[in-house]
């Protein structure tokens, strides 16, 4: 809440920028700020030319008179460091820019006088420490400002203009693993405008496209194209990085670089070409982490796409072929010894590609289901169960059903796929096969375990002869929802008596 002690006023003696010196200091000295947020609205009035004050307010006069205003309210209630940094950065760059925009068609004297206003009014808020928060462009047009460098600003308020017009990006210069934009003055002599104005390495586009994702095995296969904007695919030293999220391990890999011929011939009117931006990689995770197996964990997949001595770092996925799946898909692959978990999927909501290595992110036993048993349709002596896996693969023969019979007994049989698509599969137990016991047991798949439905108490008993002598299996419901299947040779004098008794 605010009181009258700050006793806030609107200006009424300014044109433009009332509204930042009233509310500037209110936002400055609030205990806090509500957002009201019920409902969506906006409020628009607008006049007949489309106009406002701001816009219809013309010549640099009414600027220079609020400029300075604003700055010693930042000044005056703001201590330096980032935070004054963080409020100055809107007046050193769209406040000034707007004042140059209309310097241009000031008669010169009033150009001249206007400048070095402004050159005085910007000073005590600019230090060297700002240019990492500054476009190279703003720190041009700073330094012409700040040494009061009227024609070559007149020179780039007309670049610019051009530039917005163009709708192509401004070349570079690449040296020393630098970029500059090739903005005026560039490195000429009669200036003496240092480097630092026109570097643009940290701003340089990063622009790639994956066609290839796929796990095969324990192998990852990537392919696509990365490119730094406007510099050309020369000394070509792209790798790719796998990073664990929570740890931050890091691994960087090499990649094939491949033929691009004609990429960028789309964009920027075809100024620029990058015909050797491809890459291509294989990554076997037994071997990934320096010659071991990569580590359990979320490894996520980046791509450090380098040319002439220069290298930005970018994940990849959220530009990829339309063939190429970001939907999970969880492999089960033997790895030194062991079965291991292995999901390559995409993030949400930016739909990068990462490796969930050990069931960080996606379990198996979700993905594996049963229905309940029943008898094979045509053959009465073999036991069917039914389900569904959506693992994208796992080793030949691990899928299968294991049963003992509490006393030593065990068998094993194999799923199968089902005649139907869609991650259904079968196993099949022939009974007949199954020794004299209790059985229960599990389905499994190598380390992972899934307990067998139980057998519904109304499934018929199944009976056939071994050896001339009668034998039966059938469900066990006293054992509740546990799988349990009792096979056993009649017991003849038994069966006899039940069937003498009146």
């Amino acid at each position: 809440m605010l009181d009258g002690r700050l006793e806030l006023r609107f200006p009424t003696d300014l044109k433009i920028g009332e509204d930042q010196l009233f509310v500037g200091p209110a936002y400055l000295h609030a205990d806090g700020i509500s957002v009201l947020a019920d409902y969506d609205c906006l409020f628009w009035v607008e006049r007949e030319d489309s106009g406002n004050i701001t816009l219809r307010t013309g010549g640099c006069e009414p600027r220079l008179r609020f400029l300075p205003r604003v700055v010693d309210m930042l000044l005056e209630q703001v201590p330096p460091g980032p935070g004054r940094d963080h409020l100055a950065h809107r007046h050193l760059t769209v406040e000034v820019q707007q004042l140059l925009d209309h310097l241009v068609h000031e008669p010169r004297p009033e150009q001249e006088k206007a400048l070095a206003r402004l050159a005085e009014v910007i000073a005590p808020l600019w230090h060297e420490g700002l240019n990492d928060r500054l476009s190279a462009m703003a720190r041009l047009r700073l330094h012409l400002v700040r040494h009061t460098m009227l024609d070559e600003l007149l020179e780039l308020v007309r670049f610019e203009r051009e530039l917005a017009r163009s709708g192509a990006a401004t070349p570079v210069l690449v040296d020393g693993g630098r970029a500059y934009a090739r903005y005026p003055y560039l490195r000429d002599p009669s200036h003496g405008i240092p480097d630092s104005c026109y570097d643009v390495t940290r701003q340089l586009g990063v622009r790639h496209h994956v066609t290839r994702a796929e796990l095969r095995g324990t192998t990852l296969h990537l392919a696509g194209h990365g490119y730094l904007h406007r510099v050309a695919t020369e000394d070509v030293s792209t790798e790719l990085v796998l990073r664990e999220r929570a740890s931050a391990t890091e691994y960087r890999l090499p990649v094939r670089h491949t033929a691009t011929p004609g990429l960028g011939k789309e964009e920027d009117e075809g100024r620029y070409l990058y015909e050797q931006a491809g890459f291509e990689a294989s990554v076997d995770i037994t071997t990934a982490g320096d010659g071991g197996p990569l580590p359990d964990g979320l490894w996520d997949i980046s791509l450090a796409i380098g040319a002439q001595g220069i290298s930005r770092e970018v994940r990849i996925g959220s530009k990829r072929d339309g063939e190429v799946s970001g939907a999970p898909a969880t492999h089960i692959v033997d790895s030194g010894g062991e079965a291991r978990a292995v999901t390559l999927y995409t993030t949400r909501p930016h739909g990068n590609f990462t490796l969930d290595i050990g069931e960080r992110k996606h379990e198996v036993l979700p993905q594996l289901s049963l229905r309940s048993a029943r008898w094979a349709p045509g053959s009465a002596t073999e036991l069917e169960l039914a389900g569904r896996c959506t693992l994208a693969a796992f080793p030949d023969g691990a899928l299968a059903v294991h049963l003992v019979d509490g006393r030593g007994g065990a068998a094993t049989f194999p799923a199968r796929a089902a005649s139907q698509p869609g991650g259904d599969f079968v196993v099949r137990v022939p009974v007949t096969e199954l020794p004299a016991g209790l059985w229960t047991g599990q389905l499994r798949l190598r380390d992972w375990s899934l307990d067998l439905p139980p057998i519904s108490g109304n499934l018929a008993p199944a009976k056939w002869r071994r050896r001339g002598l009668p034998w039966f299996a059938k469900p066990v419901p006293e054992r509740g929802q546990e799988f349990a299947l009792q096979v056993a040779r009649v017991d003849l004098v038994r069966a006899v008596t039940r069937r003498l008794k009146p």
